[in-house]
């Protein structure tokens, strides 16, 4: 099940404080400090505003692959599980794939290799190359942007306890 570009998770996942729940297929976001430091306000429409900010940037094919690497990972049947890292890797990994991701030659030939017995860990270095690509470049850049000052300025200020 897609929604708009990016891939809909089963399960809950934190990135970088933006957390994604969908439970009765709802796709909703709390914005939270999670795996950085960063202090974020809670805001119903985080992940839709940086997904959109990846795609101004030409780069949410990244946020898309983490997630599909996320729901990729609840797969238990062996065979949908081949089923899927082909998808994956046809759609995110191969050179000139359609959506293709920032991965150095050896992560992909790893990726490649791990293909002949797919496991629930073979997109793990490509993931985590993503993952860091957003968090020291994109995310940041994100949180110095006009659409993130206009989240901020439109979101109530928090109550403390």
């Amino acid at each position: 099940m897609k929604t708009s570009s990016i891939y809909v998770i089963k399960y809950s996942f934190v990135l970088f404080g933006l957390v994604w729940l969908n439970r009765e297929g709802n796709f909703k976001s709390l914005v939270q400090p999670a795996y950085t430091s960063l202090k974020l306000p809670i805001h119903l429409d985080g992940i839709k505003i940086f997904q959109a900010f990846l795609k101004s940037e030409f780069s949410d094919e990244n946020l898309e692959f983490w997630a599909v690497c996320e729901d990729y990972k609840k797969i238990r049947c062996s065979f949908r599980m081949s089923f899927k890292a082909k998808k994956i890797f046809k759609l995110y990994i191969r050179a000139e794939a359609p959506r293709e991701i920032n991965i150095d030659h050896k992560t992909r030939e790893l990726i490649r290799s791990n293909m002949k017995v797919p496991s629930m860990v073979c997109f793990d270095d490509a993931q985590k190359i993503v993952y860091g690509l957003m968090e020291k470049d994109s995310y940041p850049r994100f949180l110095r942007s006009d659409v993130y000052r206009t989240l901020l300025d439109s979101t109530p200020p928090s109550r403390t306890l």
